[in-house]
Order: structure tokens, then C-alpha cells, then sequence
């Protein structure tokens, strides 16, 4: 069997910072043409996006994905909201989660599995000011020793 390719187009590194990732789920996305065209050139901000749970739906919002430079007028509008694919039951125990625990959902990351884009869904804690401070610091302080160890072996 052959291993399918993974290919990373973009990840949500503010999600990491002010967001605590308790568990990832994947999702398929539905989208048109052109913007799997701009997917592949790399034409894809996540900062502010987020997801929420409509009508039984996941749906993928505020996720920008510029528009094909050759789409002319098949174009796309860059901030729609686009239709996450998940199975009913994993909706249902996200919805749970979000209502039970005050979590939200955010995309980690988009990427392309074969020839398919998914996007990774993080049930996320948001994180207090504190937080924040003591996770940059414990960044810097792994940095600062990382750095002493390479010059050690110089």
C-alpha cells in the first residue's frame, strides 16, 4: 500500500499562541476551482479564522485564501464561509465538547493529503495573559539553553 504525501500549505502559529490545543480532529473542506488553485501557490492566511457548528454543519470561517491570478471571472470571494466534511457523530461530540466546556474550534493547519486538502480542527482553551508569559518564557529559556549547547560543542 502506497503511503499518501502530505504537503503543508499553511499553519495557524497564532492559534498556538493564544490557544491551548487540547485534541486535533481532520477535516475535509469543500471548495471551488480557483481556490484550490490558489491553495497550491500557497495563497492561504489563517490567522483570524475559526470554526463553528451550524445547523448540524461545520463551517470554516474568516479563513482567507487570495484569489487565482488567472481566474478571471470564475474567481472566488477570498473570506466566504467554506463547508467542513466530517463524519455526523465526530460533528455531535465537537458540539458537546463546545457547549459542555466552553471550548472553540480553530483550523491548526491546511494541507494536502494525496491529492485532497484537510484541515486540522484544534478544541481549543483559550489562554490567559499569564499564560502567554509563561510559555515565551519557557520558548526563550529552551532557546537560550539550545544555543549554550551548540557553543559548548564548538
Amino acid at each position: 500500500m502506497e503511503k499518501e504525501t502530505i504537503k503543508r500549505i499553511a499553519d495557524n502559529r497564532k492559534a498556538y499562541h493564544e490557544f491551548f490545543i487540547e485534541e486535533t480532529f481532520e477535516a475535509g473542506i469543500v471548495l471551488v476551482g480557483t481556490e484550490v488553485k490558489a491553495l497550491r501557490a500557497g495563497k492561504c492566511n489563517m490567522r483570524d479564522a475559526f470554526a463553528s457548528i451550524d445547523g448540524g454543519e461545520l463551517w470554516l470561517k474568516q479563513m482567507h485564501i487570495s484569489p487565482y491570478e488567472q481566474g478571471n471571472i470564475f474567481n472566488h470571494d477570498p473570506m466566504r464561509p467554506r463547508k467542513l466534511l466530517m463524519h455526523k457523530r465526530e460533528i455531535d461530540k465537537l458540539l458537546a465538547e463546545v457547549k459542555q466546556q466552553g471550548l472553540t474550534l480553530i483550523p491548526t493547519s491546511i494541507y494536502f493529503k494525496g491529492s485532497k486538502v484537510k484541515v486540522a480542527i484544534g478544541l481549543a482553551r483559550g489562554k490567559k495573559l499569564y499564560d502567554k508569559r509563561a510559555t515565551e518564557a519557557e520558548r526563550d529559556s529552551r532557546r537560550e539553553m539550545e544555543r549554550r549547547l551548540k557553543d559548548n560543542d564548538k
